[in-house]
């Protein structure tokens, strides 16, 4: 499986339009489903009387019986199509999106939008298109969920096909590349095997939309970043830091060195899975020991990098910020917590350059009081302690983040511009 190429999937939509159906459809389809998760379906089935199993009756009475502990986790999955092994990242509510996007184990290559066909567009549903367009999300497939609430109507599909291309086109997507796949996860139809109901429709199910995907671009070649998830002192070996490698490579005999730390040394060993490896590559989660590094040393959200190529450590930055979710206007001088990878710092909005139109990305005005709700932005922002954050045409892996404020995500973004401190 893993000769294949590799994709992170992220599903994305509304609350109540069907992504953890779709995913589970997605694995019982592709016979991916952990036999413990069939097992729990099976016996939900078997429980309320239904000779017959049927996923989509199991995947209901889980809905039902969640409070009885029966659920399935689908937060990790992996499956394959023809050409590629994914991995679903699943994004249940807005809360979790962010920080599976962002502040989570994987960065995303590929997005689903789940749409239902009987409710349309909702808030969450654009939002969640703008942030993975902001978030560096460049393919993305659509499935229009639910057809069989509007019984397999070619004019439903239509309708819901054309509003939605056009929201996508306003956040910056190119509907001409976008599959769009009517489907019903509840039934089967259209997520692995072509649908009998919908004979008008010609194009791919969603399993061959997302074996349509381009390869994503591997961060291999790019600067070797790592964010510190962890640090443990383990006897006969000492400190191992624990991350998962963003970008670039690391080998046994590596100079490394820990920024905003500004400790380093040579790497003496890397393990994986529990097992010795020479060296990592994007993706890989790793512990691994450094000659010098002890475990005050460095700490989570610190990033280890070549001692010739350190990570940057910044001064103030300039960014580009979308406000999803904020109760009053941000002016200058408002100083949340920026969630970069693993760091979180509380940082300041120093300056306010322009406001810009989400969808156009046209300059709105220069120069603002204040920035509000739905609005996006570029911004100064100066971090109030040392803070590691990399520009988005360099280290794209390194540049995004999200903002958090009383309890919520208030918004995300990218920086563009550093200021590197001396």
């Amino acid at each position: 499986m893993a000769d294949k190429p590799h994709i992170n999937l992220v599903f994305i939509g509304h609350v109540d339009h069907g992504k953890s159906t779709t995913i589970g459809r997605l694995l019982w389809e592709t016979e991916n489903l952990p036999q413990e998760e069939m097992r729990k379906l099976e016996e939900a089935a078997e429980e309320a009387g239904k000779e017959t199993f049927s996923f989509a009756f199991a995947m209901d009475t889980i809905e039902e019986e969640r409070e009885r502990g029966v659920t399935i986790d689908l937060a990790h999955q992996e499956f394959d199509s023809d050409n590629y092994y994914f991995t679903i990242i699943d994004a249940p509510g807005h809360r979790d999106f962010i920080k599976n996007m962002i502040t989570g184990a994987s960065q995303a290559d590929a997005g689903v939008l789940v749409v239902a066909a009987d409710d349309g567009i909702q808030p969450q549903t654009k939002e969640h298109a703008y942030l993975a367009k902001t978030l560096g999300i460049d393919q993305l497939a659509v499935a229009i969920n639910k057809m069989d609430l509007e019984d397999y109507e070619e004019g439903a599909y239509n309708d819901i096909k054309d509003e939605v291309s056009q929201m996508l086109q306003g956040v910056g997507y190119d509907p001409s590349d976008i599959d769009f796949v009517p489907i019903s996860s509840f039934e089967g139809e259209n997520v692995a095997t072509e649908s009998d109901e919908t004979g008008w429709y010609d194009g791919p199910t969603l399993v061959d939309a997302l074996d349509d995907f381009e390869e994503p671009e591997r961060a291999v070649d790019l600067p070797t970043r790592i964010p510190i998830q962890d640090v443990y002192n383990i006897s006969g070996i000492g400190a191992v830091s624990v991350g998962r490698v963003e970008t670039g490579e690391i080998s046994q005999g590596d100079d490394l060195t820990f920024q905003p730390a500004g400790v380093g040394g040579e790497v003496k060993t890397i393990e994986m899975h529990h097992e010795e490896v020479e060296s990592a590559e994007p993706g890989d989660n790793i512990g691994w020991n450094t000659r010098g590094v002890g475990t005050d040393d460095v700490k989570k959200g610190d990033v280890a990098g070549p001692a010739d190529n350190p990570p940057t450590v910044v001064d103030s930055f300039e960014a580009q910020v979308i406000v999803l979710n904020h109760p009053n206007v941000i002016s200058e001088g408002y100083t949340p917590v920026f969630h970069v990878n693993t760091a979180q710092v509380s940082c300041t909005f120093t300056d306010l350059k322009k406001t810009m139109n989400p969808k156009t990305g046209e300059t709105v005005e220069e120069d603002p009081d204040y920035i509000k709700q739905g609005q996006a932005a570029i911004v100064e922002i100066t971090p109030q302690q040392p803070l590691v954050i990399e520009e988005n045409d360099e280290i794209p892996q390194m540049s995004r983040f999200a903002i958090r404020d009383m309890g919520q995500t208030v918004g995300a973004g990218m920086a563009l511009s550093v200021e590197e401190k001396n």
